[in-house]
């Protein structure tokens, strides 16, 4: 067998200008798919696969990066080269740019469409694995004062106390606000029951002097707003 046909299975085994790490350094993080990112984390691989090899099985296998956000620690290491120590450096990563993402006020301050308010809390809310209901406050600007979380459990209109949704806007003076929930099954498709709380929470909002500009459903990578839908709105 020559050079050429003999497998790769470290990361030294790769040319200098294909390692991970030697990417990073030369073209930035940005240049570099999720399973070169995973390779520098994990440094080395396991018998048969490189570092490169590992990460590629485990988005695989998780499903991309939210589901490994989503996978439980000891099912992350139980994977095959994967122990306690890799995967607590996963597991940080991901947290890292999870609080990145809620850190950059200057970025994200303003909402001016749906997807503005989506890129807000569709990271982490796409990876939540029960059904989270919270509220977006906003001043007269659409600036974000506060992301309230108001419920945890099944959004549906026979359980929701539509004053807890105002209870914080109330305290905050927040003259709107935009209610988001997930849908844990992925699929972002409003149901009835999402309609009808919309219109209650619609309703109530007029009442109070508290505009409600939108109900954002989350999935995995996508979301609905009911609002451009017509669901709830009138």
């Amino acid at each position: 067998m020559n050079d050429s046909a003999k497998p790769v299975y470290r990361i030294t085994d790769l040319a200098i200008e294909e390692r991970p790490r030697e990417r990073l350094v030369q073209l930035g993080p940005q240049a570099l798919a999720p399973s070169e990112l995973l390779a520098i984390l994990l440094r080395v691989g396991v018998p048969g696969e490189n570092a490169v090899q590992v990460g590629q099985r485990l988005l695989k296998d998780f499903g991309g990066i939210s589901g490994l956000q989503r996978a439980p620690l000891q099912e992350l290491c139980n994977q095959r080269g994967i122990g306690e120590a890799k995967a607590a450096q996963i597991k940080a990563a991901i947290e890292l740019g999870r609080r990145l993402a809620l850190e950059s006020p200057e970025e994200r301050s303003v909402i001016n469409s749906p997807a503005d308010a989506a890129a807000l809390v569709a990271y982490e809310m796409s990876a939540l694995e029960q059904e989270h209901l919270r509220v977006i406050l906003l001043d007269t600007r659409n600036r974000v004062l506060e992301i309230v979380e108001v419920y945890v459990g099944s959004v549906n209109s026979s359980q929701i106390h539509v004053g807890e949704i105002f209870k914080a806007a109330i305290r905050r003076n927040a003259p709107a606000l935009i209610v988001v929930h997930n849908h844990p099954s992925g699929d972002p498709t409003p149901s009835p029951d999402d309609a009808a709380v919309t219109r209650a929470i619609v309703q109530a909002g007029k009442l109070l002097d508290v505009d409600v500009l939108d109900h954002m459903v989350i999935g995995q990578g996508r979301w609905v707003s009911l609002k451009e839908r017509g669901l709830g709105f009138v």
